[in-house]
């Protein structure tokens, strides 16, 4: 009789332990407020020149202001958008600008506000490769 309470003591625990472990919290609000995410990535060149895809995963319609400023804070280009999950394509022209690096600034309505920095670099790689045939 003890050994089947201590197994069973063992099993609740156990049991117990796999609840808490698997268990998910929820938040008070449903986090719509905190979902204002923007993303900037690289996603390659056209005819040498770099594009850039601006990714703002908004779940409500809200504002935003755009803007790109070289490192002397000069403003090269400023827009404003309007609306829900925007996906905006940019393309620099790299002869413009050389090597300086650049800032993007996401500002939206409601406040919150993401900057990015673009530098950019140039190198030279060559490599050369000797290969016995025979």
């Amino acid at each position: 009789m003890k050994t089947d309470s201590m197994n069973f003591g063992k099993m609740m625990i156990a049991a117990l332990a796999l609840v808490v472990a698997f268990s998910t919290t929820s938040l008070a609000n449903d986090g719509e407020k905190g979902d204002n995410k923007s993303e900037l990535k690289f996603i390659g060149n056209v005819e040498n020149q770099p594009v850039f895809e601006l990714s703002l995963a908004n779940k409500m319609e809200d504002e935003y202001t755009v803007v790109f400023r070289d490192e002397y804070g000069n403003v090269l280009y400023s827009e404003k958008f309007k609306g829900a999950g925007i996906n905006k394509k940019f393309l620099l022209k790299s002869e413009e600008l050389g090597d300086t690096a650049l800032n993007v600034t996401v500002k939206s309505k409601n406040g919150s506000t993401e900057v990015y920095s673009i530098n950019r670099s140039h190198t030279y790689v060559e490599e050369t490769q000797v290969n016995k045939i025979k």
